[in-house]
């Protein structure tokens, strides 16, 4: 485990570079998408239609940030539980996603997805959200204006902290954190 500072498009060389439980600090382009937003682009997929932004080595961070304070780009932006967008997940893989930013545990369908695609699962501290906002240099509502918090975003990044917390190869460091603690 180790201290890595990265650049984005996260692309599949860097991917493969990531460990389960390396800490990062990401710096570029990342874009922001919740449940509704994550509803939309499947539809979007399967209508055949082009969608907002390019998957390909892609981030999206799952937030719905408060509206922004006179002269800052975004106001508090802490990560959203990501299990909520498990089941829309694995198409956005399948298209060349290669990060995703939130909190909490994936299933094992999204774990499934990340090996076969070559995708990690990057974890941000909740209740860090100012701390967060404060990496956040630049916010451009890009689709799906009409929700409001959940509207996809391209956010501009720099150091934004953030945890490897499974890897391209499966490796989860919930689970294997977990074991250390268990009683024998």
């Amino acid at each position: 485990m180790e201290e890595k500072i990265i650049s984005t498009p996260l692309t599949k060389e860097k991917v493969k570079n990531l460990k389960s439980g390396d800490t990062v600090l990401i710096s570029g382009t990342i874009y922001t998408g919740r449940d509704a937003a994550h509803q939309r682009l499947i539809d979007t997929i399967n209508r055949g239609e082009k969608l907002p932004f390019d998957l390909k080595n892609s981030i999206i961070y799952y937030v719905g940030p408060t509206p922004a304070k006179p002269g800052k780009p975004i106001g508090s932006a802490g990560p959203t539980t990501s299990y909520r967008m498990d089941d829309l997940t694995v198409p956005l893989l399948e298209r060349g996603l290669t990060g995703m930013i939130g909190k909490g545990v994936r299933s094992l369908t999204v774990i499934d997805g990340m090996k076969r695609n070559g995708a990690v699962y990057f974890v941000a501290i909740g209740g860090a959200a100012a701390l967060i906002a404060d990496s956040i240099k630049d916010s451009e509502v890009i689709a799906y204006e009409d929700l409001g918090p959940e509207a996809i975003r391209k956010l501009t990044v720099e150091n934004f902290p953030a945890v490897v917390v499974i890897d391209h190869l499966g490796n989860n460091l919930y689970e294997t954190e977990r074991k250390k603690y268990l009683y024998k």
